[in-house]
C-alpha cells in the first residue's frame, strides 16, 4: 500500500494552496491530491474572481488582519495576480454613506472562465513537475484515522497527514464524513438570494470598479458580480435524499471574447439559525425543493417591471417594449415572492432600492431577477488548534470547512494546514 507524508482530498484552491505550501517547505515530500471530478474544480474554474482584501473570503472567527495579510502575500507569489484598476468610488460611496451603506474597496482580480481553466493547468503542471501525484476521477469513500488509511472507489493509501478541503460541492460529504469520525460541528448559516441581470448601461459602475462589494442594512450584500461578457447559468446539487434542486449562479469569460454588454451579480441575505439551532443545509435544500416545485423543475425568472406591478412574468409577455436584452438564462418565467421567504424578500428589495439610488438604472423594469441563488457558508467544526486540525492527523480546510469563503481564503486555510502540519 501507497505512504504519502499528506494526502490532500480536493483539488480545488484550499488544496492546491495546501501542495504548493508544502513543497515550498518540504521539495522531498510525497503528497497525493485526489479529486473526484474530471478536472480542478472550485472558484479557479468558474469564472475565477479573486479578492486579496480582508476580510472578503476571510471568517473572522478564525482569522484577523494581521494573519490573512500575511497569507495573502504567499497566495500573490503563487498567483501571481494582475490587480485591476478602479475610478471614481469616491462618488458611489458617497451616495451609499449617506443611505447607510458600505461600499468595500478591495483589491481583485480577475480571469473569467476560460482564463481560469489556463490557470487550472498551469498550476497542475508545476506540482506535478515537483513530484506531486494528482489522481483525478478518484472519490474518496471513507478514512480510517486510528489506521490513518484513506479509502477511495479505486484503492486504498496511508498517509502521515490528511487534509480535507472538498469544497462547497463536498459540503455534504464532509458533514458525513464529521459524523463518523466524530468531529463537533455547526451548520446553521445559509445566504439565500436572488441574481440579476441587466445590461452594463444600466449598472455603470462595473465600469470603474469590476466587482463592488456593498452592505447593506439586514445583512443582505452584493456578492460574485460579473460584466461586459456575463451569463447566469444553474448549477445542480443534490439533497440528502437524492431529490435535485438548482441554484443560480454568473460567470464572464475573459477580454479574448466579445463583449455582450450584459452584467450580473447576487444579493444574498444572511440566514442565522440561533433558537432553535437549525441545520442551513437542510433549511436551503428546502428552499431550493421548493422553487423547484414552483419552477417546474427549473430556477424561476421575473422581470422588474413586472415584479412592481405585482404580477408574474409569462413567456409570451417576457420580452416586449421596454424588455430590451435577452436573458442569458432562460428558465421558467413566474413570480419569485410565491416562493421566496417574505423576510429575506424584504431585507432584498430595500437593498434593490437603495442600490438604485447609489447607481441609477439597476431597476429597470427591463432587469430580470433569477431565483434561487443559494451559497452554503460551510460546516463550522470545532477544531483542536488554530492550524484547521479537527482530529489528530486531520485537517479541514477550505469552503467547505467554513474556514474560507473565496479562492484566496482558501489558499490561505491550505497553507496554514500545512504550517500546523510541519511544525509538530
Amino acid at each position: 500500500m501507497d505512504t504519502y507524508d499528506v494526502i490532500i482530498v480536493g483539488s480545488g484552491p484550499a488544496g492546491l494552496g495546501a501542495a504548493f505550501a508544502y513543497l515550498d517547505r518540504r521539495p522531498e515530500g510525497r503528497i497525493l491530491i485526489l479529486e473526484k471530478e474530471r478536472y480542478s474544480t472550485g472558484g479557479l474554474r468558474n469564472d475565477c474572481k479573486m479578492n486579496f482584501t480582508y476580510p472578503i473570503g476571510f471568517p473572522e472567527e478564525y482569522w484577523d488582519k494581521e494573519q490573512a495579510d500575511r497569507y495573502l502575500e504567499e497566495v500573490i507569489r503563487n498567483l501571481k495576480p494582475e490587480f485591476m484598476e478602479k475610478q471614481n468610488l469616491s462618488i458611489y460611496s458617497h451616495r451609499a454613506e449617506k443611505l447607510g451603506v458600505t461600499l468595500l474597496e478591495v483589491r481583485q482580480s480577475h480571469l473569467g472562465t476560460d482564463g481560469g481553466l489556463e490557470l487550472i493547468k498551469a498550476l497542475i503542471s508545476r506540482l506535478e513537475e515537483r513530484g506531486a501525484e494528482i489522481h483525478l476521477e478518484e472519490t474518496v469513500q471513507d478514512v480510517h484515522p486510528e489506521e490513518r488509511k484513506v479509502f477511495t472507489d479505486k484503492g486504498e493509501y496511508r498517509y502521515q497527514d490528511l487534509i480535507m478541503a472538498p469544497g462547497r460541492k463536498g459540503f455534504s460529504f464532509l458533514q458525513g464524513l464529521m459524523k463518523r469520525l466524530q468531529i463537533v460541528f455547526l451548520d446553521h448559516v445559509v445566504d439565500i438570494g436572488i441574481r440579476l441581470e441587466t445590461t452594463v448601461n444600466q449598472y455603470p459602475i462595473v465600469k470603474d470598479y469590476y466587482d463592488p462589494k456593498f452592505l447593506f442594512p439586514d445583512r443582505v450584500r452584493t456578492f460574485c458580480t460579473n460584466a461586459f461578457r456575463a451569463y447566469v447559468v444553474k448549477e445542480k446539487y443534490l439533497t440528502d435524499a437524492g431529490e435535485p434542486y438548482y441554484s443560480v449562479n454568473g460567470h464572464a469569460y475573459s477580454q479574448k471574447h466579445k463583449e455582450n454588454g450584459l452584467v450580473n451579480f447576487a444579493l444574498l441575505k444572511t440566514v442565522a439559525f440561533t433558537e432553535p439551532l437549525a441545520s442551513g443545509q437542510r433549511f436551503a435544500e428546502m428552499i431550493g425543493l421548493q422553487a423547484m416545485l414552483m419552477g417546474g423543475g427549473k430556477p424561476i425568472m421575473q422581470r422588474v417591471g413586472d415584479f412592481r406591478l405585482g404580477k408574474r412574468s409569462t413567456e409570451a409577455t417576457f420580452n416586449g417594449d421596454l424588455y430590451h436584452f435577452e436573458p442569458t438564462l432562460y428558465c421558467t418565467a413566474g413570480d419569485i415572492s410565491l416562493s421566496i421567504p417574505a423576510k429575506i424578500l424584504r431585507g432584498i428589495w430595500k437593498a434593490m432600492k437603495l442600490l438604485d439610488t447609489i447607481v441609477p438604472g439597476v431597476l429597470h423594469p427591463s432587469t430580470i431577477m433569477y431565483y434561487p441563488e443559494i451559497k452554503l457558508y460551510g460546516n463550522k467544526p470545532v477544531f483542536q488548534d488554530k492550524y484547521f486540525q479537527a482530529r489528530p492527523h486531520i485537517y479541514l480546510a477550505g469552503d467547505g470547512a467554513g474556514t474560507s469563503r473565496g479562492i484566496t481564503a482558501a489558499w490561505a486555510s491550505g497553507i496554514r494546514a500545512v504550517e500546523g502540519i510541519l511544525q509538530k
